[in-house]
């Protein structure tokens, strides 16, 4: 191979640049064929097919045959490469290589007026969030830096997409070769992608995770509307989006509660989704796997903390410190479940082989790991017959190393790409080992070790006697250089005297030329490798033995301090001898006993014969129903999003499991709550009503069956009079009131529409296509026929009485007024319209609209007849609702019973839910608090907390979890620690800091991203 190197050199010199046959070249054309033939090395032709001492024959860019029976044709200019292997170039599904960055989402809609319209001129999307009209093949312009970092890490083929907006357009697959870029695009529309962020847009909708699915959703229900008919008038994002429907859809996400997500609208769109994950997949690998959806993973690794300061490891949560150590091991987590998946180096391009390495120490296959190089992506795309292997046919792309890939010590010499020979590293031509260096009369020991380039030479005397081997025999270091077939070496016989310098040339193992002495005398030199540098034996047996023995905390559900590695279960449990507070005709039983199977309350008595249930000792205890809290914001991903009508988003769609609140509510012995939409809008989003099932999947947190709610709100938050920014109408309660009138004619005209055209569909009449689904009126027509409810953020008697008004005038009632402050003042009028009350307890003067509150509200309003509950509106007031409900008494002389119904009870009555909870009754949801104490009482703490039969929250195992999380802790942090000591560089502050969302939160995505993604 040395000897044909130059020649090789020259070929491709002269064949590299070849233009599209629409260009006329003003030069001499040169049209000779590129055909070669690669003969003695091993050939990986894909992740299952291995040939030894193979011949590979590429022409003209293209695999013409491979095989260990192949004949060399004439004409085709044998490269000789015995002892190297060939493997398929990797291809990677998630770039924006070659195209302009987009500018950065978090520094632009922070200052300055909101901006209400699109801002893109021309036909296009009224959301400019919305760019399904990009095509990356429009702005594509090679990067030559950027083309010379992804082909030295071994990559041929890239999909390249501009990662802006929540629909991204087209992407194009590119060659890494060299060329004008006419040539260089393989496939100029080869997938759409999407995402939940907004990106560069400067609109208001959507500021929030639950705003960017339903603009997705809608988006999806426009294109089937706009391709049914002539609808008059012409929307190109619509047009390109229907056009790129049949394209591979590709979708990036942040996590795996995202990825969910995704697989939520695959379903509803009926498509199969390519996501790129947020690498924490291992932590819910079993419901990833659920989802069918194929992966691309990043190898972008978390860096370790510096936790040498106890008080700034304090800073970095569990949920950091295992992430970082659970990482690496993500990528095996997926291929050992079966799922489909590639690898990509965005993100990690600096650190791609380490960490592509340690995956694999990690637990990857070598097999795994090449297929999600090369084979897996390009089936992904659709492009496995010509690209991802060698076969015939296929492009001839590939990479030329000097043994085993994924060998440390392996180096890959060049990448092929369309038949062009791009050079990563010079061959090793000479040989690491001992060599006998003869200088004219002299002779000495020369050892070469290192890699071509950085090769580390060192000359030592010889001579008779033990001496020789001693450190002092060493010379001062010499240069050394080496340029394919010619050395240059010079060294000193001490520091600070001239040189002896030699020049000459490597054939096979033995060098040779002549040089000069220190004095300037010509002499003849020559250097015969003698044998193989002595192991030293401190590097290989003890790595392996430190990473055999590497021990890696467990996956706890969720995800976060105080999860547990299994599941509780239901049981069959028998609580006995406890005050029973049922809240039913019986009010508080004494040295009770009550069995619980199968999730539900069954038995309520005396001496009950527990079978084989648990027996729980409850004497001197209080068991309560589970506190019901109407109002919160905790376990979501968002809480506001600000169209003047966001009807149309769920809470359910941003569920967020891991929580910790969720563990903290159990502690206080809350067991359900509605999660609502915040009030930064008159309309806001529908509601998601859970179960604290601590550890649960999102979607396995909802209540089944429940009704649906809707947030709708009144005031200060919604006219935003604190927001200097604001231009979005409304501005005065008065525009609250018309924004209420305008869409519910809208929502009754659009059931006219619909009613019509069903008429026409059932006579079999119908010739006009169907009208336009619109999210936002199908959800407010819902309300107007009966089938979700309305809870609204209210203060003042004016609004109030207002939107019960509203709702009368369209023969409909408003379920619930929450936080209602002055609800004492309408309380007679709300009996008369039907609406609930659910307020606070004792909380007044915090602004300008809650100068009239008092804490006598939630009693007067009772006294009224009104249906009232206490509600916390806050993750931290949840864990003490029992002590809210219990002011009552302070300041509305109201009973004991009847002050706990303001937290159970009443609350499962405004939700609908009082069939199925809120007292104990047989029948009932097995939703328990075991109170330590009398549960109104301030010293009352919950001893275990049961949400439909299983034990979430049992105070003495809390205790053993504390400890358990110390030890964790600890473990990490000497981890982190050791980690720290093997240098590189470290993590930044962590971004996981809990969120605490209040009514008027406006953060989403793009303020967590312009904030380092803290609240």
């Amino acid at each position: 191979m040395t000897k044909l190197m130059p020649i090789l050199i020259l070929l491709c010199t002269v064949c590299v640049f070849a233009a599209p046959p629409t260009f006329t070249p003003n030069d001499v054309r040169d049209d000779r064929i590129r055909a070669y033939a690669f003969t003695g090395a091993t050939v990986m032709v894909d992740p299952d097919t291995r040939i030894e001492l193979a011949v590979l024959l590429i022409r003209n860019g293209l695999v013409v045959d491979v095989g260990d029976k192949v004949k060399v044709p004439a004409g085709y200019t044998e490269i000789k490469l015995d002892g190297h292997m060939i493997y398929p170039a990797f291809i990677d599904l998630h770039s924006s290589y070659g195209l302009p960055p987009s500018p950065k989402p978090g520094a632009r809609s922070f200052s300055g007026p909101e901006v209400i319209g699109p801002r893109t001129p021309g036909a296009f999307s009224a959301n400019d969030a919305i760019k399904a009209h990009y095509r990356a093949a429009t702005e594509f312009k090679a990067d030559e830096k950027r083309r010379k970092t992804l082909r030295d890490l071994g990559f041929a083929v890239v999909l390249t997409h501009r990662p802006d907006g929540i629909a991204r357009g087209v992407s194009a697959l590119v060659t890494l070769s060299d060329g004008i870029d006419n040539e260089l695009i393989i496939a100029e529309e080869a997938g759409a992608h999407y995402s939940f962020k907004r990106g560069t847009s400067r609109q208001n909708y959507p500021s929030s995770p639950m705003g960017g699915i339903s603009l997705l959703r809608q988006t999806r229900l426009d294109g089937v509307w706009y391709a049914s008919d002539d609808r008059g008038f012409i929307d190109q994002s619509l047009v390109a989006w229907n056009a790129t429907q049949s394209l591979p859809q590709f979708f990036e996400v942040d996590n795996w509660k995202q990825l969910l997500r995704v697989s939520t609208l695959a379903r509803e769109f009926g498509f199969n989704y390519i996501v790129r994950s947020g690498g924490d997949d291992y932590q819910r690998i079993d419901a990833i796997k659920g989802t069918g959806l194929a992966l691309i993973l990043p190898l972008s690794f978390p860096k370790p903390f510096d936790v040498d300061d106890p008080f700034d490891a304090d800073l970095y949560s569990l949920t950091e410190m295992k992430h970082w150590e659970l990482a690496p091991g993500n990528a095996a987590a997926v291929a050992g479940s079966g799922i489909d998946f590639a690898l990509t180096a965005s993100g990690a391009e600096k650190s791609f082989w380490t960490n592509l390495r340690t995956a694999i120490k990690r637990g990857l296959s070598e097999e795994e790991a090449l297929r999600a190089l090369t084979l897996g992506p390009a089936k992904l795309l659709g492009v496995e017959k010509r690209l991802g292997h060698l076969a015939k046919g296929t492009m001839a792309n590939f990479l030329v190393a000097s043994g085993e890939l994924f060998s440390k010590d392996t180096v890959l010499y060049e990448n092929w790409i369309d038949g062009q020979r791009h050079v990563l590293k010079e061959q090793q031509v000479a040989s690491n080992g001992l060599y006998d260096l003869n200088v004219g009369a002299e002779r000495f020991e020369l050892t070469l070790s290192g890699l071509p380039g950085p090769y580390k030479a060192i000359v030592k005397r010889t001579g008779d006697g033990d001496d020789t081997d001693k450190e002092e025999s060493k010379l001062p270091t010499p240069k050394l250089r080496l340029d394919g077939d010619f050395v240059s070496l010079s060294f000193s016989m001490a520091k600070n005297e001239p040189a002896v310098r030699l020049s000459g040339w490597i054939s096979d193992q033995d060098w040779q030329g002549k040089g000069q002495s220190a004095d300037g005398q010509t002499l003849n030199w020559s250097a015969t490798r003698t044998g193989d540098i002595p192991d030293a034996g401190i590097d290989g047996p003890d790595d392996e033995s430190d990473e055999a023995t590497e021990v890696f905390g467990d996956i706890p559900y969720p995800f976060t301090a105080f999860g547990t590695s299994v599941l509780p279960e239901a049981e069959s449990i028998l609580i006995k001898n406890a005050s029973v507070w049922t809240l039913e005709q019986d009010g508080i039983s004494l040295n009770t006993d009550v069995l619980i199977r199968e999730g539900k309350i069954r038995e309520i008595g005396s001496a009950i014969q527990p079978g084989r249930a648990r027996i729980i000792d409850g004497t001197g205890m209080h068991l309560t129903h589970g506190i019901i809290d109407e109002h919160s914001h905790l376990a979501l991903d968002g809480v506001n999003d600000v169209a003047v009508n966001s009807a149309m988003v769920r809470m359910s769609d941003v569920v967020d499991s891991e929580d910790i609140n969720i563990y903290r509510a159990l502690a206080g012995g809350t067991t359900a709550a509605q999660l609502l939409h915040g009030s930064a809008n008159p309309i806001g989003g529908q509601s998601a009503l859970i179960k604290m099932r601590w550890g649960s999947l999102p979607r396995d947190m909802l209540i089944e069956g429940a009704d649906g709610f809707f947030k709708f709100a009144l005031g200060e938050n919604v006219k935003r009079s604190r927001n200097s920014r604001s231009i979005r109408y409304p501005q005065t309660r008065m525009g609250v009131e018309q924004v209420y009138e305008d869409w519910f004619t809208a929502a009754r005209a659009y059931q006219q529409k619909w009613s019509e055209w069903n008429d026409l569909s059932r006579s079999r009449k119908r010739k006009t296509p169907a009208p336009r689904r619109d999210l936002v009126l199908e959800a407010m027509a819902e309300i107007l026929s009966g089938e979700r409810y309305v809870t609204c953020h209210s203060y003042v008697q004016s609004e109030i009485n207002m939107l019960m008004k509203v709702a009368e005038r369209f023969n409909f009632r408003i379920n619930t007024f929450t936080h209602i402050m002055e609800g004492y003042k309408v309380a007679d009028k709300m009996v008369a319209h039907g609406a609930g009350g659910s307020t606070f307890a004792d909380n007044w003067a915090y602004k300008w609209e809650v100068r009239y509150a008092i804490p006598y509200n939630s009693a007067l309003m009772a006294q009224a007849g009104v249906t009232v509950a206490v509600n916390s509106d806050s993750s931290e007031r949840i864990r003490r609702l029992n002590q809210e409900a219990a002011k009552a008494i302070k300041y509305g002389d109201m009973s004991e019973v009847e002050a706990l119904k303001l937290v159970t009870l009443n609350p499962a009555k405004l939700l609908h839910l009082a069939d199925r909870m809120g007292s104990i009754k047989v029948g009932k949801d097995a939703d328990l608090v075991l109170w330590a104490d009398h549960p109104l009482s301030i010293y009352a703490v919950p001893e275990k907390t049961i949400v439909d039969g299983v034990v979430y929250f049992d105070r003495k195992l809390d205790q053993q979890r504390r400890v358990a999380l110390q030890k964790e802790r600890h473990r990490l942090v000497q981890k982190l620690r050791s980690a720290k000591g093997g240098g590189g560089a470290l993590s930044k502050r962590g971004t996981s800091s809990a969120k605490v969302w209040q009514c008027d939160s406006i953060h989403g995505y793009e303020h967590l991203l312009a904030n380092g993604g803290r609240e």
